[in-house]
């Protein structure tokens, strides 16, 4: 009976709760369901197209975090640009100059590097770079460790009308081609597991550090996008965080390593300039990526970028041939391959901040300049910079920075004249000449922390594991040695 008596107790529950939801049930559909928002009005969508079409901030309407297939389908491209321009352009005109013996360890160089950095880019680089979840003006945030919530909705912190998915693989190529540049420096005599190690802290350290001080939002030297940069400094495309910050610890690491065998006592001539012009070839055509694509939009910087790009790679690869014919009797290919590189390592820090004739003149002085250390000062100092990183790199880097501050012009770009740019002093400076003192802060902080970073560094890799292979695998080759196999079989 009892047992009776609770089972009916149970049901009667059970019936009185579906009772209570069908009642509860029942009142909400009796109020009223809250209105559909209105459909955009014909001005709203007048004033997207136009914010699309012009780069700007949609601030209300049907494309707020939308991506445009315009800026998307050039960055995508400029992120293959910049790929192109590691793979294969820098392990063909890296690997064109070094002996045989040694030229498909410049290739593994490039791809390890490649896969490397990926990696640190997917699991914390992109966040610790372009976040802000820190506050800080050394380090973004950790809100796109694993690139969570990195989608294909613009991140408006850098672009409105960019995937932040595309955004954030366009900047990992950036962070790809910067530690390559290293190895054209150490080229034919450091281990393959030392390198790997040496530039797996090395962008801990120095480059996500360096690169978000520059272009982070809350960047210690953004002096375009932080209305509270320490350093109001401007770098278009990289010429801090890319070429002086490569260059400059390539010079550090070529000294701590020590000459390759035999430097100065034997000949140690470029095995195939067919493959060093090839190579460069492709570092131009890939460079429109690196610069026109640092707009980070199709549009009118992009444009102005991509002409000042040509016309100092051109002027400087017709300077340097002429110098040499002047000097040495004869144009060579080396020379005016280096040339073009040069032209196109200065004008990347200013290609979307100078005119043509500003390029023109920056193409002269990439040129000049890096003539001097590669052919002059390199000779007199000793150091073996096996591909010339240093004078190239680190000196062209370096004169770009100096020069965007002394060639910029508000008229090829309106962020220099900007909300930010105005109320943290960026646009006087630019109107009353002053900018190229902020420049030379970014450059001595860039320099500083580039080679005391890799002074460590490179003394904890050798207490490790070591930095150089033994001297009867440098004199065989590392091709052999470190990867079993030969680049040309005779």
């Amino acid at each position: 009976m009892k047992t009776w008596s609770k089972s009916l107790t149970g049901a009667l529950k059970l019936v009185g709760l579906f009772v209570v939801m069908a009642c509860v049930a029942h009142l909400q559909a009796q109020i009223p369901a809250a209105p559909a928002p209105a459909a955009p009005t014909a001005d709203e969508r007048i004033a997207a197209l136009e914010a699309y079409i012009n780069n700007a901030d949609p601030v209300k309407g049907p494309l707020v975090g939308v991506a445009g297939p315009g800026h998307n389908a050039w960055m995508m491209t400029s992120s293959a640009l910049v790929l192109f321009m590691t793979l294969p352009g820098l392990a063909l005109f890296y690997g064109g100059l070094v002996r045989r013996k040694n030229v498909l360890s410049v290739l593994a160089q490039c791809l390890g590097i490649t896969g490397l950095v990926t990696l640190m880019w997917w699991a914390f680089g992109y966040s610790l770079v372009f976040g802000k979840s820190f506050n800080s003006p050394f380090l973004g945030g950790s809100e796109y460790f694993f690139l969570k919530g990195v989608t294909s909705a613009p991140n408006t912190d850098y672009a409105y009308w960019v995937s932040q998915n595309v955004f954030s693989m366009y900047q990992m190529m950036f962070a790809i081609i910067t530690p390559a540049l290293i190895v054209g420096a150490i080229a034919e005599r450091m281990k393959f597991s030392a390198i790997v190690l040496f530039i797996a802290i090395w962008m801990l350290v120095v480059y996500f550090p360096l690169a978000h001080m520059v272009w982070g939002a809350t960047g210690f030297m953004n002096g375009v996008w932080n209305a509270d940069a320490a350093i109001k400094a401007i770098d278009f495309a990289g010429g801090t965080v890319v070429h002086m910050s490569s260059g400059w610890s390539a010079l550090v690491l070529c000294i701590i390593l020590g000459p390759r065998l035999g430097f100065g006592k034997e000949k140690m001539a470029p095995h195939s300039m067919v493959l060093c012009m090839v190579g460069t070839g492709m570092l131009w055509v890939g460079w429109y990526g690196f610069n026109a694509g640092s707009a980070v939009a199709s549009d009118g910087v992009a444009a102005n970028a991509f002409m000042t790009t040509t016309l100092a790679a051109a002027v400087a690869t017709f300077v340097w041939g002429l110098l040499e014919k002047v000097l040495r009797g004869h144009a060579s290919i080396l020379g005016m391959c280096s040339g073009a590189v040069a032209g196109l390592v200065v004008i990347t820090p200013a290609a979307g901040f100078v005119d043509s004739t500003g390029a023109v003149i920056i193409g002269v002085l990439a040129a000049v300049v890096p003539y001097i250390f590669v052919t002059k000062v390199k000779a007199m100092i000793g150091y073996d910079d096996a591909l010339d990183t240093f004078g190239v790199h680190a000196v062209g880097g370096t004169l770009g920075a100096l020069m965007t501050g002394l060639l910029v012009s508000k008229d090829v770009n309106g962020n220099l004249t900007a909300a930010v740019a105005t109320k943290n002093g960026l646009a006087k400076m630019v109107t009353d000449g002053g900018l190229w003192v902020e420049q030379v802060k970014a450059i001595g902080l860039t320099l500083v922390l580039s080679v005391i970073a890799t002074v460590v560094i490179a003394f904890i890799v050798k207490a490790v594991i070591g930095l150089r292979p033994t001297p009867e695998v440098e004199s065989q080759g590392l091709d052999i040695a470190e990867h079993g196999e030969e680049g040309y079989i005779s």
